[in-house]
């Protein structure tokens, strides 16, 4: 079988290379998937529909374009991986996690100590919560190859 993960979450950092480049030296049959993460192009998405003069209104049509790439990949994955970085809030990541536990799916929280209370709900519903992305790749090689 070959395993899909989806890689939410903040987007400042190395730790989807970190997690992708770990599952590829364990060879793990892992195709991984995420949402746009270059921010600009995230941010611009909706101006593919022609330009808006209120920011309320853009930030809107982008999520919008945005959501159909995100919805569309999480209802496929088997697993997911969100990501909270200490520098910006990611209520994105939050929604997502959301989703992930309200349609069943398994995810694996990555994040550091210092907001484990903030996210005390989003932990709660998922199965796993690590502070490394090495920890999540053991955590892929187990449930993978159950060992």
């Amino acid at each position: 079988m070959n395993w899909n993960v989806y890689l939410s979450g903040e987007i400042h950092t190395d730790w989807r290379e970190k997690i992708k480049s770990g599952a590829a030296s364990l060879n793990l049959p892992v195709t991984f998937s995420s949402a746009v993460t270059n921010h600009e192009a995230s941010d611009a998405a909706g101006d593919l529909l022609g330009g808006e003069e209120s920011s309320f209104w853009r930030d809107h049509k982008s999520s919008k374009v945005n959501s159909i790439r995100t919805k569309t990949l999480i209802e496929h994955c088997d697993i997911a991986v969100v990501r909270f970085g200490d520098k910006f809030k990611q209520w994105n990541a939050a929604f997502d996690a959301g989703c992930l536990a309200a349609t069943g799916k398994p995810y694996i929280t990555l994040h550091e100590e210092d907001i484990i209370h903030p996210l005390k709900e989003v932990d709660a519903a998922a199965m796993a919560w690590a502070t490394t992305p090495e920890q999540v790749v053991k955590i892929l090689c187990y449930v993978i190859n159950q060992k």
